[in-house]
């Protein structure tokens, strides 16, 4: 199965992806996305300089507004 990078304050994707058999990891610092599929990230992190460091190949998904059913379907959709 997929592994999927997930804030650590996204409790409820978390949850909501593990229940779906997905293997989550924690988001705490940048290494953390490396070899992840997909990461699902608040976007309260954005990155004000302008400075990109790509640390994974994965799509990264903006939770902001979404629910965590909204989440899981676009999860699904991207590793199609």
């Amino acid at each position: 199965m997929a592994r999927i990078g997930v804030e650590q304050s996204l409790t409820d994707v978390r949850q909501a992806l593990e229940s779906r058999g997905y293997q989550v990891v924690t988001l705490k610092q940048e290494n953390d996305a490396k070899n992840c599929d997909c990461c699902v990230i608040t976007g309260s992190d954005k990155n004000v300089m302008g400075y990109h460091n790509v640390v994974t190949n994965g799509s990264v998904i903006d939770a902001r507004g979404l629910t965590a059913e909204e989440i899981c379907k676009q999860v699904e959709s991207r590793l199609v």
